[in-house]
């Protein structure tokens, strides 16, 4: 941005992510990374022989075996997850990705809209790539992109780059909210002091009571 480039911000969003992940795929992974023996036999046991029920009024559904996803509640499922995602980084060719356990973000940096088009739509097709190998599914209507530059540089974009999953056209934003951070296009950071004000002032107002 200082240099005067434009950056196209990709923000991916997953279907379910931490509920289907697959387990043969992420005991595999622990593997590649040395957990292995009586570790790794730890692991498929806290990961296997869970069931679920579903209870809809007063009835109850019968006991199903859960064969994927995994466990919430807890400060291993993030870490696990985490281990899932972690070579996502090695199918891409081009952006700089940013993650955070299922928020993943994919930055490319170019002199033109037309750049950012192109080098968004090979990274898509590389992370779909990826997806369907680790049997994760992307969800199309919340995956959006942003184009953050200066007002001047935005200014003489004349057509929004126009980045596909299949047939459908990824939406453009102007202001997205990551990790608890309001950013816009101008990376300008109003929006976000002006929430964190308006917090801290009902906190303090309630805190006067």
């Amino acid at each position: 941005m200082d240099a005067g480039l434009i950056n196209g911000v990709l923000f991916l969003d997953l279907k379910k992510a931490f509920d289907t992940a697959n387990h043969k795929i992420l005991l595999s992974k622990l593997g590649c990374y040395g957990i292995r023996g009586l570790a790794l036999s730890w692991f498929q046991s806290y990961l296997s022989n869970r069931k679920q029920i579903c209870k809809v009024n007063n009835s109850l559904s019968t006991f199903q075996n859960i064969t994927c996803g995994i466990p919430q509640g807890s400060n291993l499922g993030p870490l696990l997850f985490t281990i899932y995602i972690n070579d996502l980084p090695n199918s891409l060719e081009i952006t700089e990705p940013a993650m955070f356990a299922d928020d993943t973000s994919l930055t490319a940096t170019g002199e033109s809209s037309f750049e950012i088009e192109y080098k968004l739509g090979v990274e898509i097709q590389n992370v779909k790539t990826w997806l369907d190998a680790n049997k994760l599914t992307l969800n199309e209507e919340k995956t959006e992109y942003m184009l953050i530059g200066s007002g001047k540089r935005l200014k003489q974009i004349r057509n929004d780059p126009i980045s596909k999953i299949r047939d459908h056209i990824i939406k453009r934003v102007y202001k997205k909210k990551v990790l608890g951070l309001e950013i816009d296009d101008k990376l300008q950071w109003t929006k976000h002091v002006e929430k964190q004000t308006k917090k801290i002032s009902c906190s303090i107002a309630m805190l006067r009571k």
